[in-house]
């Protein structure tokens, strides 16, 4: 029987859907049936129609669109309740496992595995399934344009018989992938850019862009990135230090965007009040981190704020508002995903929990809670066995003084060296009478 996948209606408040006409052809061809909720797509300007023709079955409403589905594919997890779904089903999309622990407990309870997008290893192999940096792209470079939209001057430098207009000056705060696309949008607009971020890796990608690279370069700032490319809690000493470097940067810019995150907490305070006061009448603050606290002190999510004659952007699910493209790039996220756990032969899933994707975003299966950051168990360690390699070595052989060898390879192959040697000194013995001679 082949597998199903259900795609539902998000929310009202999400523009996106978690498949395209595209991405369902791929499922067709790997064996699977697929179902879409009607007008599921249409905020995408991805027609019913259009699903029909890819191959895909268009339900009337939820109940038809869930029933018997092995897979349930979404752009945000909580648009489906967990009630509605048998034992067994996987639930995929981006789940907000940090603030969301009841929905999490409830998929365990009702046997569903949740799989959360935005938990993806930062590894090679899963680049193509990485949603933040396909989302966060869009959200950078539609970030520049809504600066644009709210901002009364001319991006480029422009000289005209009238006189020269001089170019606008952008200041990006985070230089992630939201960060370094707008540093190259902007830079495309015409505009004067510099970019900041806590990373030290940043400095040549902002660099690489035209953009100049404002930071407190320390100690502290060479060690400020974990292993997985993100950026740490700085002390409270180098963000004082960062601050007041900020804040007279920031004084001379015309449009500051802001990008910075942190997994799991409330994003980092990066303009305060005072420092927006500073700023020059009719400038412009875009604050991407809104939906987790802002990383202006004066934003508010969902708003756009006069202060202190400075305007201050708080769009909600920036990259909703290229809802086209986001879709098209999150749903293949979700294809490339799925490629990995479907066995293309037996058209059935088989996931492997072993796999570090899977261990990455896998928060709950058969019940449990199985992520050990949201109270799954943290796995033991596992023993470390001899490989076939250093078991073949041999055991320490006993020197001349009674002192055992290393075991190693090296010193079993000296031993040979040393016969070599001996018969060189025997031709030494007759060349002596020679010198008598």
């Amino acid at each position: 029987m082949a597998l199903k996948i259900a795609v539902p209606k998000e929310n009202a408040d999400e523009t996106r859907v978690a498949a395209s006409p595209d991405t369902v052809k791929k499922y067709v061809a790997l064996g699977c049936e697929v179902t879409i909720e009607s007008g599921a797509g249409e905020k995408s300007s991805l027609t019913d129609a259009m699903f029909k023709d890819a191959g895909a079955t268009v339900a009337k409403d939820r109940e038809g669109t869930l029933k018997g589905a092995d897979i349930v594919l979404t752009v945000r997890t909580a648009s489906v309740d967990s009630e509605l779904l048998p034992k067994g089903t996987l639930l995929v999309g981006i789940a907000d496992p940090h603030g969301s622990e009841a929905a999490i407990k409830k998929a365990a309870e009702k046997g569903v595995e949740l799989f959360a997008m935005e938990l993806m290893p930062r590894i090679t192999r899963a680049q193509s399934m990485d949603v933040l940096s396909s989302q966060s792209n869009l959200a950078g470079y539609k970030a520049v344009l809504d600066a644009a939209e709210h901002f009364t001057r001319a991006f480029p430098m422009m000289m005209t018989a009238a006189g020269t207009i001089p170019p606008a000056r952008v200041f990006v705060m985070g230089a992630g992938v939201a960060g370094l696309q707008a540093i190259a949008t902007a830079k495309r607009l015409g505009a004067l850019v510099s970019a900041t971020d806590v990373r030290p890796a940043a400095k040549e990608q902002v660099q690489s862009l035209g953009g100049t690279f404002v930071a407190v370069e320390d100690e502290e700032f060479k060690q400020a990135e974990t292993a997985g490319g993100y950026a740490k809690e700085m002390s409270a000493e180098y963000k004082k230090k960062q601050q007041e470097l900020i804040e007279e940067t920031i004084k001379k810019q015309d449009i500051v965007i802001t990008t910075a995150l942190i997994p799991g907490r409330a994003a980092p305070k990066l303009i305060t009040a005072e420092m927006v006061k500073s700023m020059k009448p009719g400038s412009v603050i875009v604050d991407l981190a809104v939906e987790t606290g802002g990383n202006c002190e004066l934003s508010e999510a969902g708003k756009i704020l006069k202060k202190h004659g400075v305007t201050i952007v708080g769009h909600r699910n920036v990259p909703g508002r290229l809802a086209t493209d986001a879709s098209l790039l999150y749903a293949k996220n979700l294809l490339n995903l799925l490629t990995l756990l479907i066995d293309k032969d037996k058209k059935e899933l088989a996931i492997d929990w072993e796999d570090d994707i899977v261990k990455g975003i896998a928060l709950t299966r058969s019940g449990k809670i199985v992520h050990p950051n949201f109270g799954g168990e943290t796995p033991a360690p596992k023993k470390e066995e001899k490989t076939d390699k250093e078991k073949a070595v041999p055991e320490p052989v006993p020197a001349k003084g009674g002192e055992p060898k290393e075991d190693t390879d090296k010193n079993v192959h000296k031993q040979e060296p040393a016969k070599k040697s001996a018969a060189k000194k025997t031709p030494a013995k007759k060349a002596a009478p020679k010198k008598g001679s």
